[in-house]
Parts: structure tokens; C-alpha cells; sequence
């Protein structure tokens, strides 16, 4: 018979075990000495040990799960309760014990961390689903494209919710999506109607362009261009492919046009400068006429230099009215000379300035004999009075005779 403080081996070879329940048989041993016997079941129980050992490890440094770790637990314990080791298996009940204590923690501290993560899901879900509602209503289409694709790439990175609460916010999500793309579609589908009806009509506008660019009606023509282009900017964009080159033909119709009028113009202005510098002759060769001494050779004169003026044509706009002014003084000066000869020869007007410079005179010859008639008598205050009235008429009689010598009287 042999034992140690786990275990013996009785004379028939019976392996027993000892627990706090009592002995229990763990086999029999025929092969060779109980010592042996012996030997063999302890390296049994270290197996469990080593066993025991390594799934607490996994227990604690893996994400081994609950369900895994259970199924290990009951296997070990299995092996221990069928008592086919010597050694201190109620050590390795509670070792046991305590691992499935710390199992159900884990299960425990997972289940409450799943539900955070769920409830975090639902909670970003949810948030997802309204900015993608809120995005559904936007008319930033590019913009409001990708952030909803950027959504839905978040969504597939979130956890899995329930299947009813899972459902219901994708279907709202899902929702909302296709409601920006009908909405999307809709407005680049009326968008491309609009460009092709704006090409239509940039189509006509390049047509009455291009007709328009051999014209030499220039000032209508170019009020015209100005009204296209008017309309060109309120026909708004036509397609991309044809926008540019519809720009371009239309702006090159007006480039023709427009070199063509500044080349017109160009001799015009030079032909014009040509003429203003002739008419300044002119103008200074008038203005030589003056003082009028002798009228009639002057208005000669100025009839001549009037007739080459009048062959030599248009000057600039802005020098018009300068050296026009200048023949219109001599002009001014030369009618006012023959105004001056006509009341000078003019008998009729003679006779009637002679005949008030007389009747002025008389009247004037009386006042003067009234006068002294009246300081003789001492009578100062009336002659003062017939003075002042003398005065009045002797102003008015040198006025007469001034007009009667115009007219050499």
C-alpha cells in the first residue's frame, strides 16, 4: 500500500483521492508499483493545473467570449468532478469557481458595454438621419451629394441596432436620400431644358450677329450689337460644349464689325483734323476783315472765305464749336457794321431824328427863356424848379444830336 496527503494506492491497485467529501476512486493500476500509480494521476492534476492556469489568462488578456469561456470552464470541471487526478482538486473547484465569478462579470461589464455601443449607434443614427432630412430639403447639389455619401459611409461603420429600430432609421435615412436625388434630378433635368432653350436662342443671336458684321450703318448697327449682347446676358448659359463656341462666334461677328468701323472712323478723324486745321485758317484769315473799315470789301471778303468753309466739310465734334465761334464773331461784326450804314443812309430815319433833335431844341431854347425870365422876377424856387426839367430835356437833346451825326447830320 502506498499514499502521500492527495492520494493512495490499496493492495488491490485501487487509485483513490482525497477531498473534503471523503476518498473517491480515481482507477486502478495493474502495470506497475503504486508509487508509479501515483505519480501518473499527480501529472494528471498538474494538467489541469497548467489547464486551469491558461484559460484565466485567456480569460483576462483576451476578448475570449463568455460562451467560449463557459464551454472551457465546464470542460475542466467535467474532468475534475470525474475525479481522474490525485492532487487538491477542491483547489481547482474554486480556482474554477472563481473563473466563472469572473466570466459572468465579463459578460456582465460586456453586455453593459454593448448596450452603450448600442445606444451611442442609436443616438449617431439618429443624427445621421436628420442631417441627411435636413440635407434632402438643400439646393447645394454638390455639396449635398458628398456629405451624403460621406453619411452613408459613417452609417456602415456604425453597429448594428435591433432589426425593427435598425429598419425604421434606414428606411428614413434611405428616404431621404432618394428624395435629394429625385429633387437633384428634377433640377438638372429643368437645368438642361433651360440651356437648350438658351442655345436656341444664343443660336439665333450669333446668326443676326454675323449678318450684322459686314453693315456700315454704324451708328444703328452698333446700338443693335449692344441690344444682343443685352440679350446674349438674359438667355443665361447653354450647354458647356456649346456655350464657347457660340461666345466665340458671336464675339467674332462684333470684332468684325467693330474693326471695321474703327478703320472707317480712323480716316474719318484724320480726314476731320485735316479740315479743322484748314478752317482755322479760314477763321484766322476772317478774322483779319476786322475792325470793318470798308464794308463793302469786307462783306465781299467774308462771302468767300464763307464759300471755301462751307466746301471744306466736317471738323472734330469737340472743336466745332471754338473755331465756329470765331467766323460767327466776324460775321456778328460785319452784319452789325452794315446795320450801323443802313441807319446812317436811311432818309426817312434821318428826317424823323431831325425833326426831334428840332423839337428838342425848342424846347430846350423855351425852358432857357423861362429861366431867366424867372430869375429876373426874383423868382428863384420856379427857376430852380424849370432847371431841373431843363436838364432832363438837354439830355435827351444830346442823345438826338448824337443819332443825327450817324447819320452824317
Amino acid at each position: 500500500m502506498s499514499s502521500d496527503p492527495w492520494g493512495r494506492v490499496d493492495e488491490t491497485g485501487t487509485v483513490y483521492v482525497r477531498t473534503a467529501d471523503g476518498e473517491q476512486v480515481v482507477g486502478s493500476w495493474q502495470a506497475g508499483t503504486p508509487e508509479e500509480a501515483l505519480a501518473y494521476f499527480e501529472r494528471k492534476y498538474e494538467g489541469l493545473v497548467v489547464e486551469i492556469g491558461l484559460l484565466e489568462k485567456r480569460v483576462k488578456t483576451t476578448d475570449l467570449s463568455a460562451k467560449d469561456a463557459t464551454a472551457a470552464i465546464d470542460h475542466i470541471r467535467h474532468q475534475v468532478d470525474e475525479h481522474h487526478a490525485v492532487g487538491d482538486l477542491d483547489a481547482l473547484r474554486k480556482r474554477l469557481d472563481k473563473l466563472v465569478e469572473t466570466v459572468d462579470a465579463r459578460r456582465e461589464e460586456r453586455k453593459a458595454q454593448k448596450a452603450k455601443q448600442t445606444d451611442e449607434a442609436r443616438h449617431a443614427k439618429e443624427a445621421l438621419v436628420a442631417e441627411a432630412e435636413e440635407l434632402a430639403q438643400s439646393e447645394q447639389w454638390r455639396a449635398a451629394g458628398e456629405r451624403l455619401r460621406a453619411l452613408v459611409d459613417t452609417w456602415k461603420g456604425l453597429p448594428r441596432l435591433d432589426r425593427k429600430s435598425d429598419d425604421e432609421l434606414w428606411h428614413r435615412f434611405s428616404h431621404a436620400r432618394s428624395a435629394f436625388s429625385k429633387r437633384r434630378k428634377a433640377h438638372f433635368a429643368s437645368l438642361d431644358a433651360q440651356r437648350e432653350e438658351a442655345r436656341k436662342v444664343k443660336e439665333r443671336l450669333v446668326g443676326e450677329a454675323e449678318a450684322l458684321s459686314g453693315s456700315t450703318d454704324w451708328g444703328a448697327t452698333a446700338a443693335r450689337y449692344r441690344e444682343l449682347m443685352a440679350e446674349w446676358k438674359a438667355a443665361g448659359r447653354a450647354q458647356r460644349e456649346h456655350e464657347d463656341d457660340l461666345w466665340n462666334r458671336f464675339r467674332g461677328a462684333q470684332d468684325v464689325f467693330f474693326a471695321a468701323r474703327s478703320e472707317v472712323f480712323a480716316e474719318r478723324d484724320a480726314e476731320q483734323a485735316e479740315n479743322l486745321k484748314l478752317k482755322e485758317e479760314l477763321a484766322g484769315e476772317a478774322e483779319k476783315l476786322l475792325p470793318v473799315t470798308d464794308l463793302k470789301a469786307a462783306r465781299a471778303a467774308f462771302r468767300a472765305i464763307n464759300e471755301r468753309w462751307e466746301a471744306i466739310g466736317h471738323v472734330p465734334r469737340d472743336a466745332r464749336p471754338k473755331v465756329e465761334g470765331r467766323m460767327h464773331t466776324v460775321e456778328r461784326a460785319i452784319q452789325e457794321a452794315e446795320e450801323t450804314e443802313w441807319r446812317r443812309t436811311n432818309p426817312e430815319a434821318r428826317a424823323r431824328a431831325a425833326g426831334l433833335t428840332g423839337q428838342l431844341q425848342d424846347a430846350v431854347d423855351k425852358l432857357q427863356k423861362q429861366i431867366d425870365a424867372a430869375r429876373a422876377a426874383g423868382n428863384d424856387a420856379k427857376a430852380d424848379k424849370l432847371a431841373r426839367e431843363l436838364e432832363g430835356r438837354q439830355a435827351l437833346l444830346d442823345q438826338a444830336l448824337k443819332g443825327l451825326q450817324e447819320f452824317g447830320g
